[in-house]
């Protein structure tokens, strides 16, 4: 899951510039996402989720090996490692960009907390691109169990890399 978790984090670090929604309003004179969501942040977070997926990837066997443990690969069921890796990395993005754009619809302005849904929005995105790609990786990697896991992690995790972002000052708001 790092490929889908570290996205978010570095699209805020290196985000900024133009907003993929171009300052447009919908109908309802609301902006489609806002101004928290553009290209440069879009692909550095792809690109950051990428590369730490390939680093796991090299490092896979070393660690294995030193936690005498079996890690699994982004690779296999007929699925290339840049096909996991993006859709992963990507998905969270645009699952984050989905939510956005519901906070938007409901009237909710940019860093307005929802509970749960802004800690699991770019898992379940990054699930849907990863299955629509890659179904028989996904199937193998992505047990009931360690869905579970990620959903009860997943939570945790975002909250302290929210408030580490809000505390280093890259975030307005610690959710």
């Amino acid at each position: 899951m790092l490929p889908a978790y570290i996205p978010n984090s570095m699209a805020a670090v290196f985000g900024g510039g133009r907003p993929i929604d171009g300052g447009r309003v919908m109908k309802d004179g609301r902006r489609i996402l806002g101004d928290g969501k553009t290209y440069r942040g879009l692909f550095a977070g792809i690109a950051c989720g990428v590369l730490l997926g390939l680093l796991q990837t090299v490092l896979l066997i070393p660690v294995s090996e030193l936690l005498n443990i079996s890690l699994p690969s982004f690779s296999g069921s007929g699925s290339p490692t840049m096909v996991v890796l993006l859709s992963l990395a990507s998905g969270s993005l645009f699952g984050d960009m989905f939510k956005s754009f519901f906070k938007r619809r409901l009237g909710m302005q940019r860093g307005a907390s929802l509970p749960l849904v802004d800690q699991l929005d770019f898992v379940l995105g990054a699930w849907i691109f990863t299955y629509l790609s890659c179904t028989g990786w996904f199937i193998m990697n992505f047990t009931r169990n360690v869905m579970i896991a990620v959903l009860v992690i997943s939570p945790l995790l975002h909250l302290t890399t929210n408030v580490i972002g809000y505390l280093i000052g890259v975030k307005k708001e610690p959710w």
